[in-house]
């Protein structure tokens, strides 16, 4: 089923949300205040071209807007001129990332030629042989590393500025360089240098189009990293947006715990512009649970925002059968907000600031609330679900499902 993208912010932030530059990827923007962009990345090799075609069309049908493809080599680099030519026949434009790991610069030049977005890992994108029992890198040896940096990465920055197009710089807990390792260790600290040691050549040569993220597979570590990011650029002055995710979250319940857990977190806190839930599933399972943290925030709807209690020995009805009811009603209203709630003790209160109340009352009985407001009372419950449609239709706020259309 295809979902409303919901580019609309709704609600009031939680936090103060730090203040970011503008980045352009496709016809998506990212930072700027605007509303926090979905993201995920599909999972087929992408010398095969239709089934990315097919991958990338049904993210974005889903509610992704912006979609991730792997460039390894420089062959699948030359492979994403043919898969956005038919993405857009078939379907429209998709911002598309190219996803550049190592020995990036042949790669993200020619990946630059094609995608709305190219995708550095800092550890990984110069190499340099391991050097076991190293304990420390003189100032010669550091400045050297970022000349060879520097001569790597200045032609991707020049094919970015040629096409307008924006630049990741992606730093992964677990594959920092090990100049990083020795310097700083296994910590936040080193992440965050080695991102800013890419965004300060890349300022140094007039490019700012740049989004920055550090993940980790541990939660406490991608916390500590994306705050000391935001710090550390608030005092230099830099504003580019930040993507956030919790890298190899895994699968089943615990993934989108662990996710939700890092995303909803910093988020709250005002950190972060653009999200992504890796789960080692289908990537179309991601989407729910990015939409699903947006509007629980109050950053994003794209969905019936229902509130119910959990039921106690006050509750005078089945309520999880008569919430199913309820929702499988009324879920296509995306704009209200609907309570089903199990007895009047707290329930008027609780549910004041939702357009539609459901409560049940003692012999069978349910009431209808608007908003605070009693407007139906002692319905027999059977006829409950009933007479919150024609209540519904009364004040006009009733779409039938089939007039029903999202927005792609």
């Amino acid at each position: 089923m295809e979902v409303e993208s919901g580019r609309k912010a709704v609600g009031t932030f939680l936090g103060t949300r730090r203040r970011t530059r503008e980045v352009r990827v496709g016809d998506v923007t990212v930072g700027g205040g605007h509303p926090i962009a979905v993201q995920s990345m599909i999972t087929a090799e992408t010398r095969r071209v239709e089934e990315c075609v097919e991958q990338i069309v049904a993210l974005h049908k889903a509610g992704c807007e912006i979609v991730r493809v792997t460039t390894p080599t420089l062959g699948e680099a030359h492979c994403l001129e043919e898969i956005r030519a038919k993405v857009t026949e078939r379907h429209g434009p998709v911002p598309l990332v190219a996803d550049v790991h190592h020995q990036g610069s042949k790669i993200a030049v020619e990946a630059a030629k094609h995608a709305d977005k190219v995708r550095i890992n800092p550890g990984l994108f110069v190499f340099r042989k391991p050097q076991p029992g190293k304990e420390e890198y003189s100032p010669e040896e550091h400045e050297a590393e970022r000349e060879a940096i520097e001569e790597s990465l200045v032609p991707v920055i020049d094919a970015c500025k040629k096409r307008g197009i924006a630049m990741r710089v992606g730093v992964n807990h677990g594959s920092l360089a090990e100049r990083m390792l020795v310097t700083y260790g296994d910590t936040p600290n080193g992440m965050v240098e080695s991102a800013l040691e890419y965004a300060r050549i890349c300022e140094k040569h007039e490019f700012r189009e740049i989004v920055i993220s550090l993940k980790a597979s541990r939660v406490p570590i991608m916390l500590a990293a994306n705050r000391l990011l935001a710090s550390t650029m608030d005092e230099e002055g830099m504003e580019y947006p930040i993507h956030l995710g919790v890298t190899e979250a895994g699968d089943g319940e615990y993934a989108r715990i662990k996710s939700v857990s890092g995303i909803a977190t910093l988020l709250a806190e005002g950190i972060g512009d653009t999200i992504r839930v890796s789960l080692a599933e289908d990537p179309l399972n991601e989407i729910p649970v990015c939409y699903d943290i947006l509007q629980a925030l109050g950053l994003r709807r794209t969905k019936t925002e229902f509130i119910a209690c959990p039921s106690c020995g006050r509750t005078k009805f089945d309520l999880p059968t008569v919430f199913k009811k309820v929702k499988e009603a009324t879920s296509h209203l995306t704009e209200l907000d609907i309570a089903v709630m199990g007895c009047i003790v707290n329930d008027p209160g609780e549910m004041a600031d939702a357009d539609y109340g459901y409560v049940g009352k003692a012999g069978g009985m349910i009431a209808l609330y608007r908003k605070s407001e009693l407007v139906k009372n002692n319905i027999p419950e059977e006829r409950g679900v009933e007479e919150l449609i024609k209540l519904m239709k009364e004040d006009g706020a009733w779409v039938e499902p089939s007039e029903h259309r999202c927005e792609e």
